[in-house]
């Protein structure tokens, strides 16, 4: 039975952050989400590996840009665009005049400008970043930056509370995720930045879980807690953290 259960959970992780269809029945009931975290970073693994063979491929036949920019919609595409989408909401939402009135903007499925804007700049920004990257640099931030960001909800989740209590994913999500997940996976995440990267795949790292954790502080400030969409929103900003990171180191061991 507890082998069928880490089974369902990892169905249901791969079939939350991903849009490849997976065989099998997934855990369904109340905080299965959050009781399905264990496998998140692992799954940014496997969508990392996924990228950067893409990426190896494409540059086969396309110039740096072009290649890294078909390899960001790759990188949405797989991802069913839903962290994008939380971070529209967010970004919609705080315009609002209280905590309340922010939340309920969030939960409105249309964008606003503002989302809309914020997205512009998010896809911007991960492009330009991973465009400036030489080629070997690229294989280990597109490995990393995927794994960063499906552990930044562990992490944030683990130190911050919902916004609303007994109500909407974000309280599902973090009331039954094990506490210890986030840093376990952060210590082996911070033990494969090393072994990718040495130094320099710590900082990448560090950097995405620490851009991850300001935002959620941010949050915290407007809203009274995190929702679901705010993690959502953290998980792409802890990875556009990481690629930042990696364009701003190179650029440095460049000079």
């Amino acid at each position: 039975m507890r082998g069928t259960g880490t089974v369902a959970s990892l169905v249901l992780a791969l079939r939350f952050l991903t849009i490849v269809p997976v065989p099998g029945h997934e855990s369904t009931g109340p905080g299965a989400l959050g009781r399905a975290a264990w496998w998140f970073p692992p799954v940014g693994l496997a969508l990392g590996l996924v990228l950067v063979g893409a990426d190896r491929a494409l540059l086969l036949v396309f110039p740096p840009l072009l290649a890294a920019m078909l390899v960001v919609i790759l990188w949405k595409a797989l991802t069913g665009g839903l962290h994008l989408d939380g971070l529209a909401d967010c970004l919609d939402g705080l315009a609002g005049r209280d905590p309340a009135h922010r939340v309920a903007i969030m939960r409105d499925s249309r964008i606003g400008v503002f989302g809309a804007v914020g997205l512009v700049f998010a896809i911007a920004l991960s492009l330009a970043a991973m465009a400036a990257l030489p080629g070997a640099a690229r294989a280990s931030t597109l490995l990393l930056a995927p794994v960063v960001g499906r552990l930044a909800p562990l992490v944030t989740g683990a130190v911050f509370s919902a916004a609303t209590p007994s109500a909407g994913s974000g309280d599902a999500f973090i009331s039954a995720l094990p506490r210890a997940a986030g840093f376990v996976h952060a210590a082996l995440v911070l033990l494969l930045g090393f072994l990718l990267a040495g130094p320099r795949g710590i900082a990448m790292v560090s950097a995405g879980l620490l851009t991850a954790l300001i935002w959620s502080a941010f949050l915290v400030r407007r809203l009274g807690g995190l929702t679901g969409d705010g993690l959502g929103a953290g998980v792409e900003l802890a990875e556009l953290g990481v690629l930042l990171a990696a364009s701003a180191d190179g650029r440095v061991a460049g000079g």
